[in-house]
């Protein structure tokens, strides 16, 4: 699928509040550094299309979603918008990004609860799915969410590193909006005896 077909594909009620969020987004970019610069030009590919084509990947049962390392909102606000049978927590150590995220919550109606805290003390019980985007590498965040992971786009070598510490499946599908770009779905993931 290309990836303006992607967004073309989800309801108009949905690309309304993703159009919302991009005005905010430029918006509170001028006072806060929430993404690189460079990605503003293209922030409907890169950010948007590039979260929404995550929603494959989870499951129709799934009900709770906690999006680790928040940051702008990518992906977890995007599936909050597209989604709104999960419950989607977004967790950001950084309190003006948090007060980003509760704004572009209120503004497109979009029901998300931030957790303007460290994730390694957010103490939230197990999700069915965790999302994260550009926060660490993959042994970092199989550390913050072990019991907990589900998915996250990385590096092979990456993989190979957590496989010394972690036991788990993967399988990758190519990232519609990057030519070397992978997302990764992360299963049965079980930390190893030491």
């Amino acid at each position: 699928m290309q990836p303006n077909a992607l967004y073309d594909s989800v309801p108009r009620e949905t690309r309304d509040k993703l159009d919302a969020y991009q005005a905010l987004l430029l918006k509170w970019q001028r006072a806060i550094n929430l993404v690189s610069p460079s990605t503003l030009k293209n922030a409907k590919e890169r950010h948007f299309i590039d979260s929404l084509q995550v929603l494959p990947l989870i499951s129709q049962g799934a009900k709770l979603l906690y999006d680790i390392g928040s940051g702008a909102g990518f992906p977890g606000l995007v599936i909050a918008m597209a989604r709104p049978d999960l419950s989607v927590h977004m967790i950001e150590s950084d309190e003006r990004k948090g007060q980003f995220l509760r704004t572009v919550s209120r503004e497109t109606s979009t029901p998300i609860t931030v957790h303007t805290e460290r994730i390694e003390r957010v103490g939230l019980s197990a999700p069915d799915v965790v999302t994260a985007r550009a926060l660490a590498d993959l042994t970092m965040l199989f550390d913050f969410c072990i019991g907990w992971a589900e998915e996250n786009p990385l590096l092979e070598d990456e993989i190979e590193a957590a496989r010394v510490i972690y036991d788990f499946d993967v399988t990758r599908q190519q990232s519609i909006t990057g030519e070397g770009a992978v997302i990764l779905k992360v299963t049965n993931l079980i930390k190893k005896s030491q």
